[in-house]
Order: C-alpha cells, then structure tokens, then sequence
C-alpha cells in the first residue's frame, strides 16, 4: 500500500522532510510523549534502556517479513553506539499523534509504499543521537571528565581507564533534558549501517516457534469464529437457518453480521463444522455476475478508445504517430491477482467495559482504530490495538474498510457477552474474498522514426481504480493504482510528442494495492514495449535503454551494474537467452538481468542478475532477501497466478489452483547494491516490478514471440 501523491517521493521532498522532523526532535521525543511503557529508563517514544543495558527500539512499523523491525533497530543502535547484541525491537503501540508515518502525515500510522525506513531514518536517527547525548552528559558527570573527551563504542562510554555502561548510565540519563537538534553521524562513520553485521532480529523466535502471530495469540476466554460469506461479491444474506450448526458440538451461536453469518465456536474446526451445516439463502440482486472472459472483452474495447482521465501529455502523439516510418504495437492484458499471504486475515477483539482491545497484524492502526471505535460505538480513545507479527500481507492488510478488523468487533459486539472472538478466515476464504490486484489491459503505440528513434507514444490504460476518491488521491491527480511507472517514466522524456490516458472501469470485484502496486503492470508494459521497439529498431536492447535514459542517472547506473555483473551479452549456453528490464518504484531503482529457457513453451528461469539503488544500505543483507522475496513474489503470478471469475464466482479456492512458486521453479539470484549516500528508499516492494518483462524479454530474444498477457503458462 502506498501513498500516490507523488510515490516516488522527490529528493528534494525527502530531504525537506527529513529536516522538519529531525528539527522537531525536542518536541516530538520528549520522554512523555506516548513512549511505549516496560522496565528500564525511556528516552523518548523510540528509545528504551533497561537494567541491563539492554536496548530496546519501540518500532511503529509493523513486521510481516520484511525485516523492518530489524532495520529499525539498526540506525538506533548506529546512532547510539549500541551494542548490536543488546538491541531488540517490539511493536509501538497505536498512538496515532506520536507513531504516525512522516510521509503520510499526522495521525497517519501504517506501514505501507516501502516507506518504513524511508520515513523513519531521519526521526529514528534524531532519537538516537539525543538519547547518545544524554548518556554521554550523564557519563561526563559520573566520571569527571568533559563530555568532549568520550568516547561511545557498543554501549560503553570511556575516557581512558574511566568507563560506565549503558545499564549505569540510563536512570539518570533519561531524566536529562534531551538536545533540541542532536549531532548526527556522517555515513562515513558508519560501523554497523551498511554491514553484513546487520541480522534479522527476529529469525529466533520465528525459527523455534515462540514468534506469536494472531493465529497464536489466545487470550483468555477466547472464541473462534467463521464467517460465511456470499459466494459472489455484493450479495447479501436474504435468510439463513442455524439448527442444524448449533447442533455441532462446540458451537456457542450464530450471529449475523455486514459480511455474512458468522458462526462461533469454542474451536477452529467446531466452527468450520458449524458453517459447513449452516443454510443461508442469498439476495444476488446487485451481485457481480460477470465472468472473466466478458470483462476482458469490455476492457480491450475500452484501451481501443481514449480514456477520459488525462494523465500525460506532450506535444500531439496522433499526428507524430502519422509521420512515423514504423508503429510497434501491443494490447496487454493483466489478471486480477490474490495476495495469498501464509496467514490468512484474521484479528481478534474483544468488547468490554466500554472499551475495545483488538489483537491483530495491524498495518494500518489509523485505520483500524476508528473502524472499530464506529462498529462498537466507542470514543476512539477507548481502543486498544496490539500488533502482533504477521505473515505476510503485500498490502492486503490496509485497507479502507479495515476488513478483517471489522469482521472481529463486528461479531463481538454481536455475541455482547465481552469475551475475546478470533475471527478466522481460511485459505478458501481469503482466496475468494477479494480486494484482489485489479485486472488491466493496456493499449500502447509507439511511432519510431527511420533510424529507429521513439518520436511518438500513445498509451490507454484500463482498470479499476484503487484510490479515487481516497484521501490517497489529490483532486485533479490520476490514480497513481492505475498509472504510476507509466506517468511520467523516463522513457517518455526524450519523447516529444506522447500521450497517456485511463479508463476506470466499473465492476463489483473489490480491489486493493498489491505488492508495487499498479508498477506490477506498468512495468511490464513499458519495459517490453521498449525491447519491442529496440527489436523493430534492429538495435540491441541494451544499448536502446542506454540512449534513452541518457538523462536518467540513476536508472543508467542500475542497468550498467547490472548488466556488467550478468556478463550480458555473453552466451550461456544452447538454448539459453538473457533479458533486461529496469524498473523505479518507491524511490528505488532496480535493473534485472534474466537468463532463461523454454522448456514446452514456457520460460524456465535460471539466474537473475540484480542491482538496486535504493540510498544508504542499512542492511545489505535484508536488501538482498527483500530482491529475492520480491523477485519470486512476482515471478510466481507471472508464471503461474490469475483469479478469474465465472458467472461472478471466483474459480480458484486454494494453492492447487493458484500456485505460490515453487523452489524448482525459484532461479538463484545475485544482488548488488549501487553505491549511494542518498537517503534509504524503498525495497521492500521495488523487487517485483521488473521480473516479469525481463523474463518475457529474454522469451522475446529467444523465440521472437511478444509476451501480450500474463501468467506465462496458467496453472
């Protein structure tokens, strides 16, 4: 999930950013501002020392994989001079006004856009470098000496024989009045930031069993129900009969609430039992019931015709497109997508008191927050919400009705009896339940002249849109869901005369960001289009890329990297051939270089060659697993995954039918990081983007065959 008033977030933007919040340091990490409670000497909202000289870094982002927590963790202990080995990290609490996500605004907490570092370095570095500077003024009064003469090095300042801990030093530290604009290192300084050092915080308890996700969590009393939803989206209950699944032992009741009816029980599979014998009958009257195949059929009609929304334009595409030696042209098609992640959604509430508390994977608390506050009719003030690890969520997890959040306290407000209710979705029903990636076709044009020159680009986009009417999207903005990577892409600079426009098409399917967002097709189209016109051009698409991003470094240097690390264009062998995409999403720029086979028709993806400019690399480690996760996140829907619909009902139920990549099918991948000393962006969604056209590019080297639509070979 992002925010799309400008993704990318300019350089200029970021740095302006990062100055207001490290210059509100005094104010905005003062000790009583919301810190997260717990034993030891609290610093400021972000910092926590105890007893033992343990650090712990209150983390606002939530960890579902990612490693944030970890990245987190490391610039506080970078900025502290903390002992690596005594730092850990734990979830902030759901206090909007103090943990909100700078980029988004006040009051704004999620974790969403690969923002999480991004926003969070120079605030986490401030809180930090004033935390260091209090320990070092206590130490200065416990030893004798002038602060200038100490030294600070994993938790242990000194000067001389003279030394004192972080444990001594924290009680009396923490009670020091923190600098209004604390002195922060130059990257140069950097002994931990940048490091193979830098190791998942969290892998332990993950690896052992003891990491508790919402599916763990039980809280005392705790209930477990299951929702029967419609089977085509904007049906409604009509009637439903609950005899026969209240005769299953363990059930407790049957409760309607807005989603369906929900069936309570003392256990999992009493209440999977229970919904199995539940009879409900259906009001189909404003159901989508539209298959597939008609919706890309209106679809295609519509990417054949201008769109109404006015997204880029330059010059006049039409009449340069006349003039133009050659048109290279291609319609793509993208299916809707699941996010399908390991833990199904799911939370837990509880209704007691005149108070909500709410145990779940929240990634946007300042949307969760107020939705339960309206469905129990509290103050928001009156809600508590404990974000507990998550597995997985690639933006399934923020959303604007808060979903699975409002199906917990939904039903406990409903049961009344203020006992804890885990609502549950299983795989069938997160698999079918929507708010999937929105299906796209594009219709794109592109006029070369005779020397094989871009001189012309039409481009129509058709979608559903994700942020229309959202505070997400400004007035008088494109949706950035349905038209980011292809506005304002770098390609287009050099073009004199191109046009872009969308279409927002209207159906009943709920959509949602997907993991990148709309630059999981944007990309695709772009950066196959462009080996189509080097193909057309008789040029190699290398040196086609290099030509147009002449006046985009940032990309050039990525492709460079990464293409002279690949060792493209050497042969690899018979029957091997390589593809290049790159790709800016997030503030980051990533370039792939694909070496594939076909084998029946289908690509086999052996080696993927990386570079990533993302700024400053807090972790190499976690950049690299992010590229990896990302790349095979998104070589799994490219090769195998699509939801698709019959008569309005969704066809796939489970992994048989909409398979996650398999390792046999996982290529091995090397990554390599651009040197930068910009600011973090992000990684944890730019790794997806690219893999799909650099795949059907290297198809396209190796068969002449465009790659128009995706999956490659449907499961």
């Amino acid at each position: 999930m992002t925010k799309h008033t400008d993704l990318s977030l300019s350089r200029r933007g970021f740095l302006l950013t990062s100055a207001v919040v490290a210059g509100g340091f005094a104010v905005g990490c003062s000790p009583a501002s919301g810190a997260k409670g717990g034993a030891g000497a609290v610093f400021n909202p972000f910092v926590r020392i105890d007893a033992e000289g343990v650090v712990t870094v209150i983390a606002k982002h939530i960890e579902f994989g990612q490693g944030t927590h970890t990245g987190l963790a490391a610039i506080v202990a970078e900025e502290l001079d903390a002992d690596w080995s005594k730092v850990k990290a734990e979830a902030a609490p759901a206090d909007l006004d103090v943990y909100y996500n700078t980029f988004f605004g006040k009051g704004n907490m999620g974790t969403g856009g690969s923002s999480a570092i991004a926003n969070s370095w120079p605030q986490y570095r401030a809180a930090a470098a004033g935390a260091r500077a209090m320990l070092v003024e206590a130490a200065a009064k416990k030893l004798g000496v002038a602060a200038s003469d100490l030294t600070v090095k994993d938790g242990v300042i000194s000067a001389g024989d003279k030394k004192a801990t972080f444990a001594e030093l924290a009680g009396a530290a923490a009670k020091l009045k923190p600098p209004v604009e604390p002195k922060l290192k130059d990257a140069a300084q950097f002994t931990l930031i940048g490091t193979d050092r830098v190791r998942r915080l969290d892998n332990g308890e993950k690896t052992t069993g003891k990491a508790i996700f919402t599916i763990d969590k039980k809280p005392d009393g705790e209930r477990t129900a299951l929702i029967a939803r419609a089977p085509k989206f904007g049906a409604a209950v009509k009637s439903f009969d609950a005899a026969e699944a209240k005769k299953v032992p363990g059930v407790v009741n049957v409760v309607q609430v807005p989603s369906g009816v929900a069936v309570v029980a003392k256990d999992f599979w009493s209440a999977k039992k229970g919904r199995d014998a539940l009879k409900v009958e259906w009001d189909f009257a404003k159901a989508e019931t539209r298959s597939s195949a008609q919706l890309f059929d209106e679809f295609r009609k519509l990417a054949a015709t201008p769109g109404p929304e006015k997204v880029q334009s330059k010059g006049d595409a039409g009449a340069a497109m006349k003039k133009a030696a050659r048109v290279v042209k291609g319609t793509f098609e993208f299916p809707y997508l699941a996010h399908a992640t390991m833990e199904p959604m799911n939370a837990i509430a509880q209704i007691k008191d005149g108070a909500v508390h709410v145990w779940t994977g929240s990634q946007f608390p300042s949307i969760d927050k107020p939705t339960a506050a309206g469905i129990a009719g509290v103050d928001p003030s009156k809600v508590t919400i404990d974000t507990l690890m998550t597995g997985g969520s690639f933006g399934r997890r923020a959303n604007f009705q808060a979903d699975f959040v409002a199906d917990a306290v939904a039903v406990a407000k409903a049961m009344g009896d203020g006992q804890p209710v885990l609502v549950q979705w299983t795989r069938e029903d997160d698999m079918t339940g929507g708010k999937y990636r929105p299906m796209v076709v594009h219709h794109v044009e592109a006029g070369l002249d005779k020397a094989g020159n871009i001189v012309a680009w039409k481009h129509v986009i058709v979608s559903q849109p994700v942020l229309a009417g959202t505070p997400f999207n400004p007035p008088g903005q494109p949706d950035g869901s349905v038209v980011e990577g292809a506005h304002k892409s770098p390609y287009l600079e050099t073009v004199a005369d191109h046009d872009i426009t969308a279409h927002y098409a209207q159906v009943g399917v709920p959509v949602l960001w997907w993991r990148s967002v709309g630059h999981t097709h944007t990309a695709h189209a772009m950066e196959h289009m462009i080996d189509l016109c080097a193909g057309a051009a008789r040029k190699d698409p290398v040196a086609y890329r290099r030509q147009l991003l002449a006046k985009a470094p940032r990309h050039l240097g990525a492709l460079n990297l990464a293409v002279e690390k690949s060792g493209y264009p050497k042969s690899l062998g018979r029957g091997h051939s390589l593809g290049v995409a790159v790709h800016e999403s997030f503030g980051s720029v990533v370039a792939m270089v694909a070496d594939v086979t076909m084998a029946g028709g289908a690509p086999k993806v052996h080696r993927v060659t990386v570079a990533v400019d993302c700024g400053i690399a807090v972790s190499p480690n976690q950049i690299a697993a992010q590229m990896e996760g990302g790349l095979g996140y998104g070589l799994g829907a490219a090769l195998y995954d699509q939801i698709t619909l019959t008569n309005g009902e969704v066809d796939q139920k489970n992994f048989d039918t909409y398979p996650s990549l398999r390792i046999s099918d996982m290529p091995a991948v090397d990554t390599h990081i651009v040197p930068s000393t910009n600011p973090p962006s992000g990684v944890g969604e730019p790794g997806t983007p690219p893999i799909a056209p650099a795949v059907a590019n290297a198809v396209l080297a190796a068969t002449g065959k465009a790659t128009f639509k995706l999956p490659f070979k449907p499961a």
